[in-house]
């Protein structure tokens, strides 16, 4: 998880904790949802906890794509609350109007986008980034996209295209895997080494491609790699054809905030070409970004 200042993270956790309902199909833990304490960051106690708050997100999280419709006893399942909680979340998010019945079945609605616009329109990351993504986008007539760490996988908070759409998982608001992309690896490879080796211990390292990486100590090895060189390259591990080169954001005191990256296609950039035109220009970006922060 990248260091930022307290203010910051509590909007963050808000947006990561809602935006994913569209693009993810696994509910966080509890412990998940609240994340891990860092250094300089107060711990919350169980007592200062909402529990109503905590399990009506829980419902939301539930939801995903290959699952946008459930019933009372499916969303119960996949949150570990009772039926009778589960209903009564369910019944909440209707009468606020963040879902609907049809049924036996319960959907969620287009209101519930409005949770993680919120985050978009008024945290200071995504507004101070999305200048330069653009920037870069259309220098390079490339994709860029920024993202941070959430658990095991990355959400992209802002992106820009500049016309050339390489993949769907750039946009704001998607969640893909850490260990296989090249954002992911460079915000884990910065980690504390405690929680990195946490993390590399707790992974499922799926081939989502021929070329994932799915060896423990290789991948081990890559992150160390990674830190050393200052980026980090990934080369069709999430998706075939997506080739991707990512840098880390600092702040002023030297924290990692985001990770920012451009993407091509395999088929019409080589690897060389990639390092050679865009690295130089993500580094250019990672130095004026850092007074923002």
């Amino acid at each position: 998880m990248c260091a930022c200042r307290p203010i910051g993270a509590n909007r963050r956790r808000i947006f990561l904790s809602l935006i994913q309902i569209i693009m993810s199909d696994t509910p966080l833990s509890p412990a998940a949802a609240r994340g891990p304490t860092r250094p300089g960051r107060p711990a919350v106690l169980d007592r200062d906890v909402m529990g109503g708050l905590e399990k009506g997100l829980a419902v939301i999280e539930c939801f995903g794509v290959e699952r946008p419709r459930l019933t009372i006893s499916e969303v119960a399942r996949r949150t570990g609350l009772s039926r009778a909680a589960a209903r009564r979340c369910l019944l909440t998010l209707m009468h606020l109007g963040y879902a609907r019945q049809d049924e036996r079945h319960f959907l969620l609605t287009p209101k519930v986008m409005r949770l993680g616009q919120s985050y978009l329109y008024s945290a200071r990351l995504p507004r101070a980034l999305q200048p330069q993504l653009q920037k870069i986008a259309m220098a390079m007539q490339e994709a860029s996209s920024a993202g941070v760490l959430d658990g095991d996988d990355v959400i992209s908070v802002a992106a820009a295209t500049a016309g050339r759409v390489v993949s769907s998982t750039l946009q704001p608001g998607t969640r893909v895997p850490a260990y296989c992309t090249a954002n992911g690896r460079v915000l884990v490879a910065w980690l504390p080494a405690p929680e990195r080796d946490a993390w590399l211990a707790r992974q499922d390292l799926r081939a989502l491609t021929p070329r994932t990486l799915t060896d423990a100590a290789s991948l081990r090895d890559e992150l160390a790699r990674v830190r050393a060189q200052g980026y980090a390259l990934v080369d069709q591990e999430y998706e075939p054809g997506l080739r991707t080169v990512a840098v880390p954001l600092r702040n002023r005191l030297g924290d990692i905030e985001c990770a920012m990256n451009v993407s091509v296609h395999a088929a019409r950039v080589p690897i060389d070409e990639l390092l050679d035109r865009c690295l130089p220009v993500l580094l250019q970006a990672q130095e004026e970004l850092k007074p923002l922060f």
